[in-house]
């Protein structure tokens, strides 16, 4: 695989236990290092079950030429805790990622998870609690906050254990305008400073403009692929799956 790959699929399908036809179904696709691809397409195209597949989350449909390979590491299950180590996951909810009493309790477990030594743990937490602007926040308890302020702590989670990949899985879609203008704002800036590879699933077709890559998904298959200003100006088939086009473009 070529060494400015982080994520490459080919031909990979899958079908969940209880149904018979494949949520996905011999997809191929790359994804350069340090590049933000988002991935849109109607409910059930596909969008999250890929973010599960690049974390090994789950597995695909056996087939002889079907691969996908994460950080130069082909997905199986003797790479899989590889992989996750170096993939974090924002998830929609913000209230199902929090398990600590404070907000640094919570953004430290991934650290204590990996032994970490607790005067380097404190170092590490207060660090990526500043880059997302939630340092003033770190004794607070996670309930008290905003959704926005909640998933910018799930950021300094993920960030503490260093990945190389962010998937945004629907992450913004349950917060208001301005905390979802914050999250990206956030996550714009520390892709660039970290050269972070960001994947977002979304149906927020402003924040997938945003993205350097678009990859549109449609019953199972990739219907298109390119740049933002490539994909929306394709208007008629956007909206013949029923998806809008961003503001700028209309």
């Amino acid at each position: 695989m070529p060494v400015d790959s982080a994520v490459e699929f080919k031909d990979v399908s899958f079908t969940y236990p209880d149904t018979k036809k494949a949520i996905l179904d011999q997809i191929s696709f790359k994804i350069k290092r340090g590049s933000w691809t988002s991935l849109i397409g109607h409910n059930g195209s596909g969008k999250s079950t890929i973010s599960k597949l690049i974390n090994g989350l789950l597995l695909p449909d056996s087939a002889n030429n079907s691969r996908i390979t994460v950080l130069g590491m082909t997905l199986n299950q003797k790479t899989v805790w590889d992989v996750r180590e170096k993939v974090g996951i924002v998830f929609q909810n913000p209230d199902n990622q929090f398990v600590g009493a404070t907000v640094g309790d919570d953004v430290a477990l991934g650290l204590e998870n990996r032994a970490v030594p607790r005067e380097q743990m404190v170092k590490i937490v207060r660090k990526v609690l500043a880059d997302v602007g939630m340092l003033d926040y770190i004794d607070a308890e996670p309930a008290n906050l905003s959704g926005g302020q909640k998933q910018r702590v799930a950021i300094a989670g993920i960030l503490a254990v260093e990945p190389k990949i962010i998937i945004l899985d629907e992450s913004t879609s349950m917060l208001d305008p301005k905390g979802r203008e914050q999250v990206l704002k956030i996550i714009k800036h520390l892709k660039k400073e970290k050269n972070l590879t960001v994947i977002s699933i979304t149906h927020d077709i402003d924040e997938a403009n945003m993205a350097d890559n678009v990859i549109v998904l449609n019953d199972g298959k990739i219907l298109a692929q390119g740049t933002p200003t490539e994909i929306f100006s394709k208007t008629e088939m956007l909206q013949e799956i029923g998806l809008d086009i961003p503001f700028v473009q209309k």
